[in-house]
């Protein structure tokens, strides 16, 4: 006995816009398992979910959601930039962000296993591809749920193609609500100035000694270039990462900066007023990665006198107290995805072959 009726079929039909015979086989052959049934229209290639669901999604858009000490990032994929801007896809990406915030789902697994309007997730985007056309992909999330003590924040850019979400733990509850609004700051300068991760501490070792290496072979071959035609050439660095600065390092650097400042005739008297700007300028020109790709370590956009970590410091002793960014997540759209270029022409020459 079939373990489905007809409101399954006209529901399987609705879903994926396949045929109603496609849907009673489908079902049949799930034993009445609505996924099962997608899945098996989708092997089949048939019905206009299960078609969408080949395409690659690498347009879409970003949805962030913010309240007390809770944030949501979301990142759904979509075929076409043109779908993406459109008032249904909205109305779904702000559907999902508020059914991860409201349900306390860490990731783009947690959604997609989740049910939703009673139903499963998988059924619900199911109906939205078909109603929209285009295959959709929950990509990724990501949540923060922190306590009193936490400053959380986020920014989502107005073209929704990237946005952030950020958390710092406070010393109270007063500094942590001071420092609420600071960390919109320091997300919209995460949207802007794209770091991947949170600090030098969180390279690994090899990563930063390959990537020495590779810096270091780029500028020579430049100055190649610039020495043909008499320019002044750039300087190469020793070191790109804070973590390569040991005690041993900073000690050699100094004595360098102190043998420096005796050719130049400079009193040893005044060393001491020199001698910090020179060290700080070393540092700055050997942490290169360091300034490009960690949060903490890049110079504020709304203040580049200040690096982010200054500037979270400074902020927070104004208010009375100490906060220390812990984690943030950026999501970009389409991030990692390799869409296959089309030979339009190539595929038009086979179809005319056929």
């Amino acid at each position: 006995m079939a373990n489905f009726g007809p409101k399954d079929i006209k529901k399987l039909r609705e879903m994926t816009d396949a045929g109603m015979m496609d849907c009673k086989k489908a079902l049949t052959a799930a034993d009445g398992d609505m996924d099962k049934a997608v899945e098996w229209l989708r092997d089949q290639g048939l019905g206009a979910a299960a078609k969408k669901a080949g395409k690659v999604a690498a347009e879409g858009a970003i949805g962030v959601k913010v309240e007390g000490h809770k944030a949501v990032i979301v990142e759904i994929n979509s075929q076409t930039d043109f779908v993406a801007q459109n008032d249904k896809f909205k109305e779904v990406l702000n559907t999902v962000v508020n059914h991860a915030f409201e349900n306390n789902l860490p990731d783009a697994e947690a959604i997609n296993a989740s049910e939703i309007n009673g139903q499963p997730f998988s059924e619900y985007l199911s109906l939205q591809i078909a109603t929209i056309g285009e295959n959709l992909v929950v990509r990724r999330a990501a949540l923060i749920n922190g306590d009193e003590k936490t400053a959380v924040n986020g920014y989502v850019h107005s073209n929704a193609q990237n946005g952030v979400i950020i958390e710092a733990k406070c010393d109270s509850e007063k500094t942590a609500e001071a420092m609420t609004p600071v960390l919109k700051e320091v997300a919209m300068h995460a949207a802007a100035m794209a770091p991947s991760t949170l600090s030098y501490k969180d390279f690994d070792p090899k990563f930063v000694e390959e990537e020495t290496k590779g810096r270091i072979v780029a500028i020579e071959k430049e100055n190649e270039e610039l020495r043909r035609l008499g320019k002044t050439e750039k300087n190469i660095p020793q070191y790109i990462s804070m973590s390569q600065l040991t005690d041993e390092v900073m000690a050699a650097a100094e004595e360098a900066l102190k043998e420096e400042l005796k050719a130049e005739g400079k009193p040893e008297k005044i060393w001491d007023r020199i001698l910090p700007g020179k060290i700080a300028r070393f540092i700055s020109d050997n942490t290169t990665l360091d300034q490009e790709q960690c949060l903490l370590d890049q110079k504020f956009v709304m203040d580049d006198s200040k690096t982010v970590l200054e500037y979270v410091q400074e902020k927070a002793k104004a208010a009375g107290g100490t906060a220390d960014i812990v984690h943030f997540v950026r999501l970009e759209v389409g991030e990692g995805i390799e869409v296959e270029e089309e030979d339009f022409a190539a595929e038009v020459a086979a179809q005319m072959g056929k």
